[in-house]
C-alpha cells in the first residue's frame, strides 16, 4: 500500500530554498538529521502528460491565485507572469536558489478534498472562550 509521495526539489542553494519553504510558504518541517529538512505538503495528486522529454514539475495549488500571490508577495515571494490555461490560472514562483515551482488555481476537478478553513479570531474563537470562562 502506498502511503504518501516524497518529492525531491534539486537546488543550487538548498538552504535558501528550505528557508523559503519554511518562512514564506509557512510549511511545517521535520529535521531528518543534520539539518536536513523534510517538509509536510498539502494534499497531492499526480498527472501524466505526453511529452518528448522525461521531466517532472512541482505545482502547488490554491483556490484564489491572485489573493495567494498577494499574500506571498508580502512575505517576499516573487512570481512570473500569470497565464490563463484551459485547465486553470497559473504562474511560476521564483525560488531563492534560482529554481522555480508552479502555482495555479485549477479550473478542473481535483482528485483530493480540500479541507475547509476554520474561522479563527485573535481570541481563539467561541469554544476556546467558553473553555477559558469555565476555568
Amino acid at each position: 500500500m502506498i502511503t504518501a509521495a516524497h518529492i525531491v526539489v534539486y537546488s543550487k542553494d538548498a538552504e535558501a530554498d528550505r528557508a523559503f519553504f519554511r518562512s514564506v510558504l509557512s510549511l511545517r518541517a521535520v529535521d531528518a538529521g543534520h539539518g536536513w529538512l523534510i517538509f509536510a505538503l498539502p494534499a497531492a495528486e499526480a498527472a501524466f502528460h505526453p511529452s518528448d522529454h522525461n521531466r517532472h514539475e512541482l505545482f502547488l495549488t490554491c483556490d484564489d491565485l491572485k489573493a495567494e500571490m498577494a499574500a506571498l508577495e508580502r512575505k517576499g515571494a516573487r512570481f512570473g507572469d500569470v497565464a490563463q490555461e484551459r485547465w486553470g490560472l497559473r504562474t511560476r514562483m521564483l525560488l531563492p536558489g534560482g529554481g522555480e515551482i508552479g502555482l495555479y488555481q485549477p479550473s478542473h476537478p481535483v482528485a483530493f478534498k480540500v479541507p475547509k478553513r476554520r474561522a479563527s479570531s485573535k481570541s481563539g474563537g467561541a469554544r476556546a472562550k467558553a473553555r477559558r470562562s469555565k476555568r
